[in-house]
């Protein structure tokens, strides 16, 4: 089976939908950085340098520092797939990812968003 176009597609391509979709729900670049930095660990200095590279998404999250352990509270549907149905690792995480920029844009808090305790 073909791999998924998206795994060899620039993230610094797509990054500005993520923004775009944020902002027109009054929300912020700052939040979906926010996002990005909980989910694969980065500093925002190494989330500025995947873009800058243009490192694809297969590369942005083998070179992410670290997962955060609660992924796996990320549950619900995006795109018509259960994210945590999603069975090749790689387009699980870029699921998770899409889920939560879309929580944001729908208006949930960030504790939510980042799965923060009660």
């Amino acid at each position: 089976m073909a791999e998924h176009k998206i795994f060899s597609m620039a993230f610094a391509k797509v990054y500005p939908a993520y923004i775009n979709k944020a902002e027109r729900k009054n929300r912020t670049k700052e939040e979906v950085d926010e996002i990005i930095r909980w989910l694969t660990g980065y500093t925002q200095a190494g989330l500025n340098k995947q873009i800058a590279k243009e490192a694809d998404f297969r590369a942005f999250f083998d070179e992410a520092p670290k997962l955060n352990p609660n992924v796996s509270l990320i549950k619900g549907v995006v795109c018509g797939v259960r994210v945590e149905e999603v069975e090749d690792p790689l387009m699980q995480k870029i699921r998770w990812l899409d889920k939560l920029v879309d929580e944001l844009a729908k208006g949930k808090v960030m504790e939510k968003i980042l799965r923060k305790p009660d």
